[in-house]
């Protein structure tokens, strides 16, 4: 008697456009991995970037590591070098530096002027981002010195910072603005990171933010393009002055 062999179910067969996507996001997850790593200062820069090393780190294969560097190329915070792999961008130097805060300059002080009047709810949120970075200034200035090792708190002074900032600039009414806003962000890391020895401009930059707070709460375009103005160029003196000659590394950083 002969037996016919019980049938085996067929493997459901996933369809590439289900493992492309499966595979990009895991992709995007390291890439956001590795650039919190890259924002934290977890890295100096010029260190050599292990993709090995990296893979161990996150805990995942070498592959998604592999693109994730990729990705990470354009936003300029790593460099790859021919045969010998990727980098962290060296710091930048005192004409990149200039060119960073002229394009900010351009930038914000016409966000800022598209944005003014705020109206009430959104000078209450300007109000609130400010109180939240004067109170992580104060803690800066509480630790004294020994706030210069910690990331953690300078990471949050940094973040609150930037909070003040983009409540006006999205609030512009022009996403071109915003994304190009967006896309400055990882180089102001790198200026931060070329001069980061502690802050040390905290007390003037509460002061300016304050400036501003007024200027874009009295309704007046002007005077608030006036007040934007008039800090990012007062913080790109601070910058330049504490990079010291050809952007090396000098005094504490000063970069709001």
């Amino acid at each position: 008697m002969t037996t016919t062999p019980a049938s085996v179910p067929p493997v459901p067969r996933r369809e590439p456009a289900v493992v492309e996507i499966d595979r990009k996001a895991l992709r995007d997850h390291v890439s956001e991995l590795i650039l919190e790593l890259l924002l934290r200062g977890e890295f100096a820069p010029g260190e050599r970037l292990g993709i090995e090393n990296l893979a161990r780190r996150i805990n995942v294969s070498p592959t998604p590591v592999r693109e994730a560097l990729v990705q990470l190329e354009r936003t300029k915070l790593i460099t790859r070098e021919a045969l010998k792999g990727y980098r962290v961008a060296p710091p930048l130097d005192a004409t990149q530096m200039s060119q960073l805060s002229a394009a900010r300059l351009m930038l914000e002080t016409e966000a800022v002027r598209l944005a003014t009047p705020l109206g009430a709810e959104g000078v209450e949120r300007l109000r609130a981002a400010q109180r939240r970075h004067a109170e992580a200034g104060a803690g800066i200035i509480e630790r004294g010195e020994a706030a210069i090792g910690d990331a953690e708190l300078t990471g949050h002074y940094f973040a609150c910072d930037t909070a003040f900032h983009r409540v006006f600039i999205e609030s512009c009414g022009n996403p071109f603005i915003v994304e190009m806003t967006d896309a400055l962000g990882a180089q102001l890391h790198r200026m931060r990171q070329t001069v980061s020895h502690g802050v040390t401009d905290v007390a003037e930059a509460i002061a300016e933010h304050a400036a501003m707070a007024e200027a874009i709460a009295s309704g007046d375009p002007d005077a608030a393009s006036a007040a934007v103005r008039a800090h990012l160029l007062r913080v790109q003196d601070r910058a330049l002055r504490a990079a010291g000659p050809l952007g090396s590394p000098g005094p504490p950083s000063c970069t709001h």
